[in-house]
């Protein structure tokens, strides 16, 4: 009986030593089985006549060294406030860009992405953006309006992609400062409910006010307090982004640093919302520097400020089903110092609707129509070849279980970069959320 036992002993200590670090999360089990154990061999080897006769010290001794063997596992885990979540998408798809040698073929490229969000208080949050990639040529292509929401071109190698902090002071006011960060993170709501596969359409439609390259910020947002969660409410976002922040010759607040001051003002519901966002943006001396904001063959040497406008708009329907939410988005800009052949006014639209559970429950569907940012007046006088420019997209989203969706979206674009030129393509995007 006592081999048994010693048997039995050893089995369990080795699956406390070395299964257990495989399965972090499952502690509790194992422990109770660790103290349980030895309780039950010594009960059999030097069996008592009375219970009482097992005495506090040696049950607290079979729990000490449960305990000791339990941080030895936890030594090598996360802490257990960092939880970490990740997504990896394949990409297949083609792009036909109207070129006359047309060499465009179907390609397969991927994404891939880990989430880490780390609490030291319980209200706070440290969060941090692995990701890497290896999509290139059309589905990377601002120019065209192919780029798409998934798509990466780290050329395969992992890199830092986001890192900021974020934490509450008193109940209303969030705070963000981090090295790595873009304007539309420091926002009390996201600006557009629209899911959008091409980035055209991303945040209402990634005009002049959003989007910032990502860069050092700091920010904070005020939201105002109500008795109902569903009722409106105000809130006001203020955000300061620089993208020479990391360099030592302009500075994070130098006087000829890029940088890009947002303020947006909303009011709404979960339900609605319609909000304005004013940025400016400042320190670029080249139209590459607002590479984004408006697409054209203008002259190539935009100087000065940028002044921008955002309005959005959105509407949920009580149910999901045939009924979408609508997202509406226009921005409009103008810049400084401008000179003969360069835009001074520029302006685009766009409009998403979104389905939820849309001929099945879990699946859904989006359409979006628009114009990118083109001018509406030149100094000197002309116009923009691409003022008459429209984009559009389409897609559902088969969800295959929880951690699995499949997309297949059709996208194009006419005219976007001043070309008298059709852009079509398709996509089947495959999603793994984990």
């Amino acid at each position: 009986m006592e081999c048994l036992i010693e048997y039995t002993n050893m089995i369990l200590k080795y699956l406390c030593e070395d299964t257990m670090k495989l399965f972090q999360r499952l502690l509790v089990a194992p422990a109770a089985l660790g103290l349980m154990a030895p309780l039950a061999a010594n009960a059999d080897v030097a069996p008592v006549s009375n219970e009482s006769d097992l005495s506090s010290e040696v049950i607290q001794a079979r729990v000490d060294g449960v305990e000791a063997q339990l941080g030895e596992i936890m030594a090598g885990q996360f802490s257990s406030s960092t939880k970490m979540s990740g997504k990896a998408a394949f990409i297949t798809g083609y792009v036909d860009d109207d070129a006359e040698n047309d060499t465009d073929e179907i390609t397969m490229e991927y994404m891939y992405q880990l989430n880490l969000n780390t609490s030291f208080t319980g209200e706070d949050n440290l969060y941090t953006r692995i990701k890497t990639g290896n999509v290139s040529d059309h589905f990377k292509d601002k120019g065209q309006n192919t780029y798409l929401s998934a798509a990466n071109g780290n050329g395969g190698e992992l890199k830092v992609d986001k890192l900021w902090y974020q934490f509450p002071v008193g109940d209303s006011l969030q705070v963000w400062v981090g090295p790595r960060i873009e304007n539309y993170y420091m926002l009390a709501s996201a600006p557009s409910i629209y899911k959008p596969i091409t980035k055209q359409f991303a945040l209402g439609g990634n005009g002049s006010a959003y989007g910032s390259s990502t860069s050092p910020g700091f920010g904070a947002a005020w939201t105002q307090q109500v008795e109902d969660p569903m009722d409106p409410r105000f809130a006001l976002s203020v955000n300061y982004t620089s993208k020479d922040g990391a360099s030592s010759s302009k500075g994070l607040l130098g006087d000829n640093n890029r940088n890009f001051l947002l303020t947006k003002v909303e009011y709404g519901s979960p339900r609605w919302q319609v909000s304005l966002a004013a940025a400016k943006k400042d320190g670029h001396s080249s139209k590459a520097g607002y590479d984004g904001y408006f697409h054209s063959s203008l002259a190539s040497s935009t100087v000065g400020e940028m002044t921008a406008y955002g309005l959005r708009a959105y509407w949920k329907p009580e149910t999901s089903g045939a009924v979408p939410s609508v997202q509406i988005g226009y921005d409009t800009a103008s810049f400084d110092e401008a000179t003969a052949g360069q835009a001074e006014e520029t302006e685009g639209w766009m409009i998403g609707l979104g389905w939820r559970d849309l001929f099945i429950d879990g699946n859904s569907a989006g359409i979006a129509i628009g114009s990118e940012m083109a001018a509406t007046e030149i100094k000197g006088g002309g116009t923009d070849p691409s003022e008459d420019n429209s984009v559009w997209e389409a897609y559902y989203t088969f969800k295959v279980n929880d951690g699995v969706s499949v997309t297949p979206a059709i996208f194009g674009s006419t005219d976007v970069s001043g070309a008298d030129k059709d852009v079509n393509g398709a996509v089947l995007l495959t999603e793994f959320r984990f």
